[in-house]
């Protein structure tokens, strides 16, 4: 996964179902009053929330999550702030924080973050951690594809980054699935357990994202 963390009416697609939880009389941008619920039939990104915390506390403090990734909060209170804390950023447009609750079921087990690079927020930095039991089953890729059409389709982005340790190889196959671009190597830009780790940079471009969906298949570089 990449793991970076401190992260209309509905509309039918090809890929997905998206549904969106504020009207079209809220003032724009619509999602810093409410990030809208994302839904297929495999998984729904929905914003998190205070009770998702003891969830994602379990979730995502194992050693296999938290190998590549600045270090979560420790404990529930821990995960209860960090909620609290992306809801505010939330709320004056620099963040999105989703969690990740597979079909059939109310409990997250996972996040994706954006969050804003530029001042006009047509360029993000996103990153995801999920429980590692559900590492290669389809729902990644399945939620990916809900926030990219998201942030593409309707929040009119025009780029989107990722970083992942270049010794993150399932990371970095996830960013090259999605049709991300390697740009190059942030030398030492992770530090995480005591120790300094090469990144590299990814981006992709709206053109991009739109082509593979004409496509009905990601752009692999």
């Amino acid at each position: 996964m990449i793991t970076k963390l401190p992260m209309k009416s509905a509309v039918v697609s090809s890929r997905a179902r998206l549904s969106l939880a504020v009207s079209e009389s809220e003032p724009a941008p619509h999602w810093q009053v409410a990030l809208p619920d994302l839904a297929n039939d495999v998984v729904t990104l929905r914003e998190v929330c205070r009770a998702d915390a003891p969830a994602l506390c379990a979730t995502l403090s194992t050693a296999e999550v938290r190998r590549y990734m600045s270090p979560p909060p420790g404990d529930i209170p821990g995960f209860e702030r960090f909620v609290e804390w992306a809801q505010s950023e939330r709320r004056a447009g620099r963040l999105m924080c989703f969690a990740v609750v597979p079909a059939n079921s109310t409990t997250a087990i996972g996040l994706f973050q954006v969050r804003q690079v530029d001042p006009e927020f047509t360029v993000g930095e996103w990153g995801a951690a999920l429980g590692s039991q559900f590492w290669g089953t389809g729902l990644f890729t399945s939620a990916a594809e809900l926030l990219f059409d998201f942030l593409f389709d309707h929040v009119g982005l025009r780029r989107l980054e990722a970083r992942a340790a270049v010794r993150n190889g399932r990371a970095n196959g996830a960013a090259r699935k999605m049709g991300s671009v390697p740009e190059g190597v942030i030398r030492q830009g992770l530090s995480c357990g005591g120790h300094l780790f090469d990144q590299l940079m990814w981006s992709l471009l709206a053109e991009d994202w739109q082509q593979s969906k004409a496509d009905d298949h990601p752009v692999v570089h």
